[in-house]
Protein backbone atom coordinates (compact mmCIF):
# COMPACT_ATOMS: atom_id res chain seq x y z
CA UNK A 1 0.00 0.00 0.00
CA UNK A 2 1.81 3.09 -1.19
CA UNK A 3 0.36 6.55 0.60
CA UNK A 4 1.73 9.98 -0.09
CA UNK A 5 2.15 10.99 3.19
CA UNK A 6 3.00 9.22 6.71
CA UNK A 7 0.18 8.67 9.24
CA UNK A 8 0.39 10.18 12.81
CA UNK A 9 1.82 7.36 15.00
CA UNK A 10 0.97 7.38 18.64
CA UNK A 11 4.30 4.77 19.24
CA UNK A 12 7.02 7.14 17.59
CA UNK A 13 7.32 4.86 14.50
CA UNK A 14 7.56 6.75 11.16
CA UNK A 15 6.42 5.59 7.39
CA UNK A 16 8.76 3.33 5.92
CA UNK A 17 10.51 4.39 2.34
CA UNK A 18 11.56 2.30 -0.01
CA UNK A 19 12.89 4.38 -3.22
CA UNK A 20 10.01 6.22 -3.56
CA UNK A 21 7.24 3.89 -2.41
CA UNK A 22 6.36 5.27 1.05
CA UNK A 23 4.33 2.42 3.14
CA UNK A 24 2.65 2.68 6.29
CA UNK A 25 2.25 0.79 8.29
CA UNK A 26 5.82 -0.12 8.26
CA UNK A 27 5.26 -3.47 7.15
CA UNK A 28 6.30 -5.74 4.88
CA UNK A 29 4.51 -9.56 3.81
CA UNK A 30 7.53 -11.71 3.53
CA UNK A 31 7.92 -13.68 0.39
CA UNK A 32 6.53 -17.42 1.05
CA UNK A 33 7.37 -20.25 -1.39
CA UNK A 34 3.82 -21.79 -2.41
CA UNK A 35 1.85 -18.96 -0.10
CA UNK A 36 1.96 -15.16 -0.99
CA UNK A 37 0.52 -15.85 -4.39
CA UNK A 38 -2.01 -13.04 -5.86
CA UNK A 39 -4.82 -14.20 -4.04
CA UNK A 40 -3.15 -14.36 -0.23
CA UNK A 41 -1.71 -11.02 -1.07
CA UNK A 42 -5.24 -9.73 -1.62
CA UNK A 43 -6.62 -11.21 1.82
CA UNK A 44 -3.83 -9.61 3.57
CA UNK A 45 -4.28 -6.04 1.88
CA UNK A 46 -7.79 -6.82 2.59
CA UNK A 47 -6.85 -6.43 6.22
CA UNK A 48 -4.24 -3.59 6.66
CA UNK A 49 -1.68 -1.63 4.87
CA UNK A 50 2.22 -2.27 4.25
CA UNK A 51 4.39 -4.10 1.17
CA UNK A 52 3.24 -7.47 0.38
CA UNK A 53 5.38 -9.34 -1.23
CA UNK A 54 5.23 -12.18 -4.03
CA UNK A 55 6.53 -15.26 -3.63
CA UNK A 56 10.11 -16.39 -4.77
CA UNK A 57 10.68 -16.26 -8.80
CA UNK A 58 13.32 -18.00 -9.86
CA UNK A 59 15.48 -15.83 -12.75
CA UNK A 60 16.20 -18.44 -15.23
CA UNK A 61 12.74 -19.76 -15.23
CA UNK A 62 11.31 -16.16 -15.60
CA UNK A 63 13.92 -15.33 -18.41
CA UNK A 64 13.01 -18.66 -20.07
CA UNK A 65 8.98 -17.53 -19.16
CA UNK A 66 8.17 -21.09 -17.97
CA UNK A 67 4.22 -20.87 -17.89
CA UNK A 68 3.82 -21.78 -14.25
CA UNK A 69 6.67 -19.06 -13.64
CA UNK A 70 4.54 -16.33 -15.62
CA UNK A 71 1.59 -17.14 -13.75
CA UNK A 72 3.27 -16.59 -10.25
CA UNK A 73 4.26 -12.88 -11.61
CA UNK A 74 0.63 -11.72 -11.75
CA UNK A 75 -0.35 -9.00 -9.57
CA UNK A 76 -4.00 -7.91 -9.08
CA UNK A 77 -5.11 -4.61 -10.61
CA UNK A 78 -5.43 -2.99 -7.32
CA UNK A 79 -1.52 -3.88 -6.05
CA UNK A 80 0.76 -0.99 -5.43
CA UNK A 81 3.57 -1.07 -5.89
CA UNK A 82 3.85 -4.55 -7.22
CA UNK A 83 6.31 -5.94 -5.38
CA UNK A 84 8.36 -9.53 -6.78
CA UNK A 85 10.97 -11.37 -5.18
CA UNK A 86 13.74 -13.21 -7.30
CA UNK A 87 16.14 -15.13 -6.76
CA UNK A 88 19.01 -15.99 -8.76
CA UNK A 89 23.05 -16.93 -8.74
CA UNK A 90 24.22 -15.49 -12.10
CA UNK A 91 24.72 -11.94 -12.33
CA UNK A 92 23.88 -12.16 -16.28
CA UNK A 93 20.69 -13.72 -15.50
CA UNK A 94 19.44 -11.55 -12.66
CA UNK A 95 20.24 -8.44 -15.44
CA UNK A 96 18.10 -10.25 -17.59
CA UNK A 97 15.61 -11.00 -15.39
CA UNK A 98 15.55 -7.45 -14.10
CA UNK A 99 15.11 -5.94 -17.46
CA UNK A 100 12.64 -8.08 -18.26
CA UNK A 101 10.67 -6.96 -15.57
CA UNK A 102 10.93 -3.37 -16.21
CA UNK A 103 10.83 -3.32 -19.92
CA UNK A 104 7.49 -4.92 -19.52
CA UNK A 105 6.41 -3.43 -16.77
CA UNK A 106 5.41 -5.98 -15.07
CA UNK A 107 6.58 -4.81 -11.32
CA UNK A 108 7.26 -1.75 -9.14
CA UNK A 109 9.98 -2.99 -6.55
CA UNK A 110 12.30 -6.00 -6.19
CA UNK A 111 13.81 -8.03 -3.39
CA UNK A 112 16.19 -10.23 -4.42
CA UNK A 113 16.63 -13.66 -1.92
CA UNK A 114 19.74 -14.52 -0.04
CA UNK A 115 18.03 -15.91 2.94
CA UNK A 116 16.70 -19.82 1.30
CA UNK A 117 17.79 -22.17 3.90
CA UNK A 118 16.58 -25.14 2.25
CA UNK A 119 19.34 -27.82 1.34
CA UNK A 120 18.37 -27.98 -2.38
CA UNK A 121 19.04 -24.26 -2.75
CA UNK A 122 22.55 -24.23 -0.52
CA UNK A 123 24.04 -27.84 -1.61
CA UNK A 124 24.69 -25.96 -4.96
CA UNK A 125 25.20 -22.19 -3.03
CA UNK A 126 22.76 -20.22 -3.60
CA UNK A 127 19.84 -18.94 -0.93
CA UNK A 128 21.82 -17.92 2.48
CA UNK A 129 25.38 -19.84 1.32
CA UNK A 130 26.01 -17.21 -1.61
CA UNK A 131 26.54 -14.61 0.99
CA UNK A 132 29.77 -16.39 1.69
CA UNK A 133 30.89 -15.14 -1.72
CA UNK A 134 31.72 -11.59 -1.86
CA UNK A 135 32.56 -10.82 -5.32
CA UNK A 136 29.70 -12.93 -6.74
CA UNK A 137 27.13 -10.96 -4.16
CA UNK A 138 28.52 -7.51 -5.06
CA UNK A 139 28.06 -8.69 -9.20
CA UNK A 140 24.30 -9.85 -8.63
CA UNK A 141 23.47 -6.79 -6.61
CA UNK A 142 25.20 -4.21 -8.90
CA UNK A 143 24.04 -6.00 -12.05
CA UNK A 144 20.04 -6.07 -10.42
CA UNK A 145 20.27 -2.52 -9.30
CA UNK A 146 21.83 -0.96 -12.85
CA UNK A 147 19.12 -2.73 -14.77
CA UNK A 148 16.57 -1.49 -12.43
CA UNK A 149 16.87 2.24 -13.15
CA UNK A 150 14.16 3.93 -10.71
CA UNK A 151 12.56 0.68 -9.61
CA UNK A 152 14.13 -0.06 -5.90
CA UNK A 153 15.68 -3.17 -5.40
CA UNK A 154 15.80 -4.31 -2.00
CA UNK A 155 17.57 -7.81 -0.42
CA UNK A 156 16.10 -10.34 2.20
CA UNK A 157 18.98 -12.31 4.00
CA UNK A 158 19.81 -14.69 7.16
CA UNK A 159 22.84 -13.89 9.57
CA UNK A 160 24.92 -16.16 7.71
CA UNK A 161 25.58 -20.26 7.39
CA UNK A 162 26.07 -21.07 11.14
CA UNK A 163 27.41 -19.35 14.21
CA UNK A 164 30.81 -19.92 12.80
CA UNK A 165 30.17 -18.31 9.13
CA UNK A 166 28.21 -14.88 9.95
CA UNK A 167 27.86 -12.96 6.76
CA UNK A 168 25.19 -9.89 7.60
CA UNK A 169 27.16 -7.34 8.29
CA UNK A 170 29.23 -7.79 5.20
CA UNK A 171 26.96 -8.35 3.25
CA UNK A 172 24.74 -5.57 4.63
CA UNK A 173 27.69 -3.47 3.74
CA UNK A 174 28.42 -4.68 0.24
CA UNK A 175 24.51 -4.21 -0.46
CA UNK A 176 24.42 -0.50 0.69
CA UNK A 177 27.31 0.07 -1.84
CA UNK A 178 25.56 -1.44 -4.40
CA UNK A 179 22.72 0.93 -4.23
CA UNK A 180 19.56 -1.09 -2.98
CA UNK A 181 16.65 0.43 -1.42
CA UNK A 182 16.54 -1.33 1.89
CA UNK A 183 17.97 -4.72 3.81
CA UNK A 184 15.70 -6.91 5.21
CA UNK A 185 17.60 -9.61 7.86
CA UNK A 186 16.16 -12.80 9.19
CA UNK A 187 17.50 -13.00 13.03
CA UNK A 188 18.79 -17.01 12.33
CA UNK A 189 21.21 -18.72 10.66
CA UNK A 190 20.65 -21.09 7.91
CA UNK A 191 21.91 -24.17 10.01
CA UNK A 192 19.09 -22.84 12.29
CA UNK A 193 16.72 -23.44 9.61
CA UNK A 194 13.31 -21.92 11.72
CA UNK A 195 14.08 -23.45 14.67
CA UNK A 196 15.10 -21.84 18.18
CA UNK A 197 14.63 -18.21 18.61
CA UNK A 198 15.56 -15.38 15.99
CA UNK A 199 18.20 -13.60 17.37
CA UNK A 200 16.69 -9.52 17.44
CA UNK A 201 20.36 -8.43 18.55
CA UNK A 202 21.53 -8.84 15.00
CA UNK A 203 19.09 -6.89 13.59
CA UNK A 204 20.48 -3.84 16.25
CA UNK A 205 23.89 -4.31 14.92
CA UNK A 206 23.09 -3.97 11.66
CA UNK A 207 20.85 -1.23 11.98
CA UNK A 208 23.71 0.16 13.17
CA UNK A 209 26.67 -0.66 10.68
CA UNK A 210 24.33 0.44 7.88
CA UNK A 211 23.03 4.51 7.69
CA UNK A 212 21.88 5.19 4.59
CA UNK A 213 19.30 2.35 3.58
CA UNK A 214 17.03 1.48 6.14
CA UNK A 215 17.11 -1.66 7.80
CA UNK A 216 13.83 -4.60 8.57
CA UNK A 217 13.61 -6.79 11.00
CA UNK A 218 12.38 -10.22 10.44
CA UNK A 219 11.63 -13.36 13.24
CA UNK A 220 9.48 -14.09 15.26
CA UNK A 221 7.13 -11.66 15.00
CA UNK A 222 3.72 -13.52 15.76
CA UNK A 223 1.62 -10.77 17.03
CA UNK A 224 1.26 -6.99 16.85
CA UNK A 225 2.91 -5.89 19.61
CA UNK A 226 6.00 -8.14 18.57
CA UNK A 227 6.35 -6.17 15.32
CA UNK A 228 6.45 -2.78 17.98
CA UNK A 229 8.81 -4.49 19.98
CA UNK A 230 11.44 -5.35 17.76
CA UNK A 231 11.52 -1.75 16.48
CA UNK A 232 11.66 -0.61 19.64
CA UNK A 233 14.89 -3.05 20.85
CA UNK A 234 16.48 -3.13 17.25
CA UNK A 235 15.82 0.65 15.90
CA UNK A 236 14.87 -1.41 12.65
CA UNK A 237 13.19 1.08 10.14
CA UNK A 238 10.27 -2.01 9.39
CA UNK A 239 9.24 -5.45 10.20
CA UNK A 240 9.05 -8.57 8.03
CA UNK A 241 6.13 -10.77 8.78
CA UNK A 242 6.42 -14.28 7.51
CA UNK A 243 4.81 -17.27 9.34
CA UNK A 244 2.76 -15.37 11.82
CA UNK A 245 0.11 -14.52 9.46
CA UNK A 246 -0.30 -18.01 8.33
CA UNK A 247 -3.95 -18.78 8.90
CA UNK A 248 -4.13 -15.03 10.48
CA UNK A 249 -4.04 -12.81 7.60
CA UNK A 250 -5.98 -10.17 10.12
CA UNK A 251 -2.71 -9.88 11.67
CA UNK A 252 -2.60 -7.10 9.33
CA UNK A 253 -5.72 -5.54 10.56
CA UNK A 254 -3.67 -5.45 14.21
CA UNK A 255 -0.68 -4.21 12.49
CA UNK A 256 -2.53 -1.03 11.55
CA UNK A 257 -4.27 -0.60 14.74
CA UNK A 258 -1.14 -0.21 16.86
CA UNK A 259 0.68 1.44 14.79
CA UNK A 260 -1.43 4.07 14.76
CA UNK A 261 -2.06 3.55 18.48
CA UNK A 262 -5.46 2.26 18.86
CA UNK A 263 -6.74 -1.25 20.88
CA UNK A 264 -7.40 -3.76 18.18
CA UNK A 265 -10.46 -5.75 17.80
CA UNK A 266 -11.42 -9.06 19.39
CA UNK A 267 -9.94 -12.41 18.08
CA UNK A 268 -12.19 -13.81 15.43
CA UNK A 269 -14.27 -16.40 16.82
CA UNK A 270 -14.43 -19.87 14.74
CA UNK A 271 -17.21 -18.46 12.72
CA UNK A 272 -15.87 -15.58 11.59
CA UNK A 273 -12.55 -17.92 10.93
CA UNK A 274 -14.64 -19.95 8.77
CA UNK A 275 -15.77 -16.97 6.38
CA UNK A 276 -12.10 -15.83 5.87
CA UNK A 277 -11.49 -19.86 4.90
CA UNK A 278 -14.28 -19.31 2.67
CA UNK A 279 -13.17 -16.03 1.09
CA UNK A 280 -9.56 -17.57 0.63
CA UNK A 281 -10.57 -20.42 -1.23
CA UNK A 282 -12.56 -17.84 -3.40
CA UNK A 283 -9.51 -15.92 -4.09
CA UNK A 284 -7.77 -19.38 -4.81
CA UNK A 285 -10.44 -20.82 -7.31
CA UNK A 286 -10.80 -17.38 -8.89
CA UNK A 287 -7.58 -17.26 -10.05
CA UNK A 288 -6.66 -21.05 -10.58
CA UNK A 289 -9.70 -22.30 -11.56
CA UNK A 290 -12.18 -24.10 -8.46
CA UNK A 291 -9.99 -27.46 -8.96
CA UNK A 292 -6.96 -26.15 -8.74
CA UNK A 293 -7.57 -23.41 -6.33
CA UNK A 294 -9.45 -25.70 -3.93
CA UNK A 295 -6.47 -27.91 -4.51
CA UNK A 296 -3.84 -25.17 -3.63
CA UNK A 297 -6.03 -24.16 -0.73
CA UNK A 298 -5.92 -27.10 1.19
CA UNK A 299 -2.16 -26.05 2.98
CA UNK A 300 -3.72 -23.87 4.60
CA UNK A 301 -6.23 -25.53 6.51
CA UNK A 302 -4.50 -26.58 9.30
CA UNK A 303 -2.92 -23.17 10.15
CA UNK A 304 -6.60 -21.56 10.24
CA UNK A 305 -8.01 -24.11 12.49
CA UNK A 306 -4.74 -24.56 14.84
CA UNK A 307 -5.87 -24.34 18.39
CA UNK A 308 -9.57 -24.51 17.69
CA UNK A 309 -11.60 -27.94 19.15
CA UNK A 310 -12.14 -29.57 15.37
CA UNK A 311 -12.41 -33.48 15.09
CA UNK A 312 -9.06 -34.93 13.06
CA UNK A 313 -11.88 -36.88 10.88
CA UNK A 314 -13.07 -33.34 9.74
CA UNK A 315 -10.10 -31.69 9.64
CA UNK A 316 -8.69 -34.62 7.63
CA UNK A 317 -11.46 -33.80 5.13
CA UNK A 318 -10.78 -30.42 4.78
CA UNK A 319 -7.82 -31.06 3.68
CA UNK A 320 -8.89 -33.06 1.16
CA UNK A 321 -11.60 -30.22 -0.67
CA UNK A 322 -11.60 -30.51 -4.14
CA UNK A 323 -14.64 -27.77 -4.50
CA UNK A 324 -16.19 -24.64 -2.86
CA UNK A 325 -18.96 -26.68 -2.28
CA UNK A 326 -17.40 -29.36 -0.26
CA UNK A 327 -16.23 -26.41 1.62
CA UNK A 328 -18.90 -25.09 2.58
CA UNK A 329 -20.53 -28.27 3.53
CA UNK A 330 -17.75 -28.94 6.32
CA UNK A 331 -17.26 -25.74 7.05
CA UNK A 332 -21.39 -25.88 8.12
CA UNK A 333 -20.34 -28.84 10.60
CA UNK A 334 -18.02 -26.83 12.65
CA UNK A 335 -18.99 -25.30 16.68
CA UNK A 336 -18.47 -21.81 14.55
CA UNK A 337 -19.22 -20.34 18.01
CA UNK A 338 -16.38 -21.31 19.98
CA UNK A 339 -13.61 -18.25 21.20
CA UNK A 340 -10.36 -17.73 19.75
CA UNK A 341 -8.27 -20.07 21.34
CA UNK A 342 -6.04 -18.07 23.57
CA UNK A 343 -3.07 -20.47 23.36
CA UNK A 344 -2.18 -19.78 20.15
CA UNK A 345 -1.70 -16.04 20.68
CA UNK A 346 1.81 -15.31 20.74
CA UNK A 347 2.82 -19.22 19.52
CA UNK A 348 4.81 -19.94 16.32
CA UNK A 349 3.72 -21.11 13.31
CA UNK A 350 4.20 -22.66 10.45
CA UNK A 351 7.35 -24.33 9.70
CA UNK A 352 9.28 -25.20 12.86
CA UNK A 353 12.37 -27.83 12.39
CA UNK A 354 14.81 -28.39 14.23
CA UNK A 355 19.11 -26.86 13.62
CA UNK A 356 20.89 -28.98 10.99
CA UNK A 357 24.35 -29.17 9.40
CA UNK A 358 24.29 -26.69 6.25
CA UNK A 359 24.81 -28.64 2.87
CA UNK A 360 27.25 -27.17 0.90
CA UNK A 361 29.22 -27.24 -2.56
CA UNK A 362 32.51 -29.24 -1.35
CA UNK A 363 34.91 -26.33 -0.98
CA UNK A 364 32.60 -23.41 -0.55
CA UNK A 365 34.18 -22.29 2.67
CA UNK A 366 37.84 -22.14 1.74
CA UNK A 367 37.42 -18.85 -0.60
CA UNK A 368 35.43 -15.92 0.62
CA UNK A 369 36.19 -14.20 -3.15
CA UNK A 370 36.21 -17.30 -5.86
CA UNK A 371 33.83 -19.75 -6.53
CA UNK A 372 30.35 -19.37 -8.60
CA UNK A 373 27.74 -21.45 -7.80
CA UNK A 374 26.94 -24.87 -9.50
CA UNK A 375 24.61 -24.00 -12.55
CA UNK A 376 21.71 -26.47 -10.79
CA UNK A 377 21.85 -23.91 -8.28
CA UNK A 378 19.46 -21.55 -10.66
CA UNK A 379 16.63 -23.08 -9.97
CA UNK A 380 14.07 -24.18 -13.10
CA UNK A 381 10.92 -23.52 -11.04
CA UNK A 382 9.59 -20.60 -9.04
CA UNK A 383 7.68 -20.69 -6.03
CA UNK A 384 10.82 -22.54 -3.99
Amino acid sequence: MTTTATRPSRIGAAALHVGPHTVWPPVVLAPMAGITNVAFRRLCREYGGGLFVSEMITTRALVERDPETMKLVEFGPDESPRSLQLYGVDPVVVREAVTMLVAEDRADHIDLNFGCPVPKVTRRGGGAALPWKRDLLRDILTAAVRAAGASPVTMKMRMGIDEDHLTYLEAGRIAEDSGVAAVALHGRTAAQAYSGRADWSAIARLKEQLTSVPVLGNGDVWEAADAVRMMRETGADGVVVGRGCLGRPWLFRSLDRIFAGEPDEPHPSLGEVAAVMRRHATLMCDWLGEDKGAREFRKHVSWYLKGFAVGGETRSRLGLIASLAELDDLLATLDLGQPFPETELGAPRGRLGSPRRVVLPEGWLDDRSSGVPDAAAELSVSGG
